[in-house]
């Protein structure tokens, strides 16, 4: 194929990929009641499934710190067009969540003809690791993370007398990171499996700076999740958890390699 006809098959690619995008958009959008008054709006509210489930450990481990019994915070629009945009944007990413296996299929459908087989071989699956793992990430950031942050956020103040009344943009804005934060961090053993096979790390490196990944992690959950203890190690453990299985993943990758090129020596 030419240049040109290779940038024609990359735009019918991306066509089917947007389409899907939109098509799961437009239904977020119309289904507002439930995306948006529900899904949106639930890590605000004190009958979320997380708080509820908190509350629940407190009480059978008599630990009242961890039930989450106030959230005082209100959620305004100050701006005449707020709610509007803020319902196609959160549509928007809603839509780019749903499709995003199958947008990622069509982009995989248009790099794997150009690879070789034995590329093909090392990718096999590919489309399937990284949509669950994404769809993991969406559900630990949603779940986990994003009420955390919320509580936290919420009850924080510097006076008493300065009340907590967000923004609808920028309460959708954090909600959002923080769950493609989390989806994008969560891509971690499928990255640690790609730059195994190309030679690049191994699990021996990864094992010998176990400590310095340590401190990376506790970094990382302290970004992206408010200055709480509590929160940044319950980010932190799922992240370590992580790193472990990619050390285990490596170390499986170059056990079948030099088992390959042993029998291609003999």
């Amino acid at each position: 194929m030419s240049f040109l006809d290779h940038l024609e098959e990359l735009r019918w690619h991306l066509v089917r990929a947007l389409i899907a995008v939109g098509v799961f958009s437009v239904i977020a959008f119309l289904l507002k009641d439930f995306f948006f008054g529900k899904l949106i709006l639930g890590p605000s509210r004190l009958d979320f499934y997380t708080y509820r489930l908190l509350c629940e450990f407190s009480d059978k481990l008599g630990l009242e710190a961890l039930c989450i019994k106030q959230l005082p915070f209100v959620i305004q629009s100050r701006q005449m067009a707020g709610q509007f945009s803020m319902h196609v944007t959160s549509s928007f990413v809603i839509g780019l969540i749903c499709a995003f296996p199958y947008a990622f299929w069509e982009i995989w459908g248009f790099i794997a003809p150009g690879l070789y087989y034995n590329e093909k071989k090392i990718a096999r699956g590919a489309t399937f690791f990284v949509s669950l793992l994404f769809m993991i990430g969406v559900v630990f950031g949603y779940f986990i993370i994003a009420p955390l942050s919320i509580n936290f956020l919420s009850n924080y103040q510097v006076d008493s007398s300065i009340l907590n009344q967000f923004d609808i943009t920028s309460y959708v804005t954090t909600l959002t990171m923080l769950v493609l934060a989390c989806a994008f961090v969560f891509q971690l053993p499928i990255v640690v499996y790609f730059l195994t096979k190309a030679g690049l790390i191994n699990a021996q490196f990864m094992r010998s700076y176990r400590r310095h990944a340590i401190v990376v992690i506790l970094i990382l959950g302290a970004l992206i999740t408010p200055p709480d203890p509590i929160s940044q190690v319950l980010v932190s453990i799922p992240l370590y958890g992580l790193y472990e299985i990619s050390i285990y993943i490596s170390a499986v990758v170059t056990r079948r390699r030099k088992k390959k090129e042993a029998l291609e020596a003999l």
